[in-house]
């Protein structure tokens, strides 16, 4: 197995292992923030995240619909500080209208991933859901060792330009 089929696979399993992901929003004024949400994913690698209307990332993405997104690796558990494994998608972020049926579908696979607090949220009328749909993508596993990720095709790794990653 070579190195972009090792990368590959990594990045196969990389993003079950989290049940949350870091979101970096801004506002309408370019003022960033940097917050954390619980999500779901579908296989198309959407990434839905149920959030409050007082959150300061949901008024961001009201009326700023760019976010990034960031799965990182636990500090703990890496090897090297300086080359933790992280996964980043830029994504643009849609409203999920409430009381849909995919709404209720998404509501759903948050109450199997995350048990009954689902129930309590889906009764307070200020949470929402919000679909970010990656554009692009990269996925760091160490130094030299970056891998980017296409909107047309964001199952597939390929090397970056710089990358130790020799070309097939």
């Amino acid at each position: 197995m070579n190195n972009i089929e090792k990368a590959q696979a990594e990045y196969e399993v990389f993003i079950q292992k989290f049940q949350s992901a870091i979101i970096s929003t801004a506002s309408n004024q370019g003022i960033p923030d940097a917050s954390y949400a619980p999500f779901v994913m579908d296989e198309s690698k959407n990434i839905y995240i149920y959030v409050s209307g007082l959150s300061t990332h949901t008024q961001n993405l009201s009326v700023n619909p760019h976010a990034s997104v960031m799965l990182i690796e636990d500090e703990a558990k890496t090897e090297q500080i300086f080359a933790r494994r992280r996964l980043t998608f830029d994504c643009t972020a849609t409203l999920i209208e409430r009381e849909t049926d995919t709404w209720q579908e998404i509501v759903n696979q948050f109450h199997a991933r995350f048990g009954e607090i689902i129930e309590v949220l889906s009764s307070l009328l200020d949470f929402r859901i919000f679909k970010l749909t990656p554009q692009q993508g990269r996925f760091v596993i160490g130094f030299g060792a970056a891998y980017s990720i296409s909107g047309d095709n964001l199952n597939k790794l390929k090397p970056t330009p710089g990358n130790s990653e020799k070309k097939n």
